[in-house]
């Protein structure tokens, strides 16, 4: 599989993979996988469980050393050498690093003090993100007493506190609430716009769609295609799709509709009586609403479906969207 790479225009990448490959106990978890994320990008990287997204970033960010391939960020080689790359990382995993016994503004200073910054300094800058976040009112409280989402809000606020060149945001929504999600989202797209450089994984393939400038698809430890979220949407936005929702459907239905209606695409979501039409052209209902009432299958709606990055994504993966969120239900992770 060959990855089609377009850079946005202008700007030099602050960061660099080069054919990394990774594997574990004979088998391959990376097979030379290379991307570039330019300075102020927010930059997804996306996936279904065992495609590679953990393995990548925790090479990335030094806690795991590929078997061969390098990582460029800010010019330096930054291959497995987490000291070489501590200062210009900050890193949110999908599970919370930071301490319990310790109030939000003790762990914000805490982990300045890890990369160095002056008592000052990083009183004051904890000061200001417990702010920023929204958290000022639970500063002084344990951060075992925190909510998910409070959680998740101070570990993006330790990921940047000592002000890093770029950060790594490893599913930073996922097992939280709605609200929280939505509050965690207008986070990333806020320290986005500030300027701050994100590399983002997530199972959530809309919340790539909001979020991102460009997408990587990962399967199999190989990345498919990488674009901007404009350009993979294209195609799909070329194509007339509209989506019926019936009473019941026989098991040859597809078969005769698609000898009646040759000009058409048919697909059936049997988990809930829905038939999806496809075409070139506009789709004219009536004829179809006919042809299926006249069948006894009622009709309950018909609907024109936006084009939408998780339709680009099953077409180029292969992989039904949902299929992902279910994985990492059940698994509570990924590789």
């Amino acid at each position: 599989m060959v990855a089609h790479m377009r850079m946005p225009r202008g700007g030099l990448p602050l960061l660099e993979a080069k054919e990394l490959k990774k594997s574990f106990n004979g088998t391959r978890a990376l097979d030379g996988v290379s991307f570039a994320v330019k300075e102020g990008e927010l930059f997804g990287f996306l996936g279904p469980n065992g495609a590679g997204k953990t393995t990548t970033i925790n090479i990335l960010t030094g806690l795991a050393r590929a078997d061969s391939g390098s990582v460029w960020i800010s010019g330096a080689e930054c291959t497995g050498n987490l000291k070489a790359s501590q200062h210009l990382i900050g890193v949110v995993p999908d599970e919370s690093n930071l301490y319990p016994e310790l109030t939000g503004f003790q762990n914000l200073c805490f982990s300045g003090a890890l990369y160095g910054m002056r008592k000052e300094d990083r009183q004051l800058r904890a000061r200001g993100l417990l702010e920023s976040f929204g958290l000022s009112d639970a500063a002084d409280r344990k951060f075992a007493g925190y909510s998910r989402g409070m959680k998740r809000k101070l570990a993006i606020a330790a990921g940047i506190v000592h002000q890093p060149p770029i950060l790594f945001l490893d599913e930073p929504t996922s097992g939280i609430d709605v609200a929280s999600a939505r509050q965690i989202r207008q986070l990333i797209a806020d320290l986005h716009r500030a300027g701050t450089t994100i590399f983002l994984t997530t199972h959530y393939i809309e919340e790539a769609e909001r979020l991102c400038d460009r997408i990587a698809f990962i399967v199999s430890g190989q990345i498919v295609r990488i674009d901007t979220v404009a350009e993979l949407l294209q195609p799909m936005e070329q194509r007339h799709v509209m989506l019926f929702s019936v009473s019941h459907f026989s098991t040859d239905l597809i078969r005769v509709l698609a000898s009646t209606f040759p000009d058409l695409g048919f697909a059936i979501h049997s988990g809930n009586n829905q038939i999806h039409v496809e075409s070139k052209e506009p789709i004219r209902v009536g004829p179809l609403v006919r042809f299926l009432e006249d069948r006894g299958i009622e009709v309950a709606e018909a609907r024109r479906v936006q084009p939408s990055l998780e339709e680009v994504f099953v077409r180029i993966t292969g992989i039904e969207a949902d299929a992902i969120r279910r994985e990492k239900e059940k698994t509570g992770g990924g590789t």
